[in-house]
């Protein structure tokens, strides 16, 4: 059957794939599969924000977000050459009562001005939440959000293994999906570590790694923020940010900040077409 067909390729490829950190990865889309759905997905729900009047318009804090952004994600272009080719965008988005941030496959960013408004960051303590989300793109925790939305799918019914494009759009179907989806605690976990260590090579402050989860643990009092709530607790994660932090020094010369469009002012730029995902 379909389904013995899918779970017979999922354990093929959790046989095959790592992560970055060597952590084995069961998948049941391959990461470009991820990347192309995630930008449908992506591009989708910018219009819907756009729509809804959520796309925000505020040059300083594009200024201060491309700056930030750009050198993150050429840090990350240094270390992991692959994604130099990833169409690099952080979509703003106006909503002052949300604490949030994400990333999806091929660097499909957004960011949520709440994070500003309410825990009052640095640009370090930024460059830390950068750093973290890039790398759940980088170690392909949107694909592993993908199989287990196609898990859950009805759609996996008519998806064949044999033909790529039913497979591409069975993955878009669950990219929306995706997009609701927590990751995992040891993706989570493997974020921590792989984020500090961009951020820091990008020339920021590795305490601010665990300023940064101070303030978000303390944030609203005993309720948790929704960028927190499948995370590791609070305390076990800022006690090992914080003993990371001490092995880790800032490069004294930060790499090139890498083009990073920031919607709204681009987002037309990225176009809706296919060729252009």
């Amino acid at each position: 059957t379909r389904y013995l067909a899918v779970a017979t390729a999922a354990l093929l490829l959790a046989g095959c794939v790592t992560s970055p950190s060597g952590r084995p990865q069961l998948l049941l889309v391959s990461p470009e599969v991820a990347i192309e759905s995630s930008a449908r997905a992506y591009l989708a729900t910018v219009e819907q924000f756009h729509e809804d009047g959520m796309l925000l318009h505020d040059r300083r804090l594009t200024d201060r977000v491309r700056a930030v952004a750009g050198r993150v994600v050429g840090s990350a272009v240094a270390r992991f050459p692959h994604t130099r080719d990833w169409r690099w965008s952080v979509a703003l988005i106006d909503d002052p009562g949300t604490v949030n941030a994400w990333c999806m496959a091929g660097g499909r960013i957004a960011v949520y001005n709440g994070l500003f408004v309410q825990l009052r960051l640095t640009d370090d303590e930024f460059a830390h939440i950068m750093g973290h989300e890039v790398a759940h793109a980088i170690a392909n925790h949107t694909a592993e959000r993908l199989s287990r939305a196609m898990l859950v799918q009805l759609g996996l019914e008519i998806a064949s293994l044999e033909f790529d494009d039913d497979v591409v759009d069975a993955a878009a179907v669950a990219a929306q999906l995706a997009l609701t989806l927590p990751n995992s605690r040891t993706s989570e976990s493997e974020a921590d570590l792989m984020g500090m260590e961009l951020a820091v090579s990008a020339g920021y402050a590795p305490i601010a790694g665990v300023t940064l989860w101070q303030k978000m643990a303390a944030h609203g009092g005993g309720r948790m923020p929704a960028f927190l709530s499948t995370h590791p607790s609070p305390e076990n994660r800022i006690a090992k940010l914080a003993a990371i932090a001490k092995l880790l020094h800032p490069t004294t010369v930060p790499p090139e900040p890498y083009p990073v469009a920031i919607l709204p002012r681009e987002h037309r730029a990225l176009g809706s077409s296919r060729e252009r995902l």
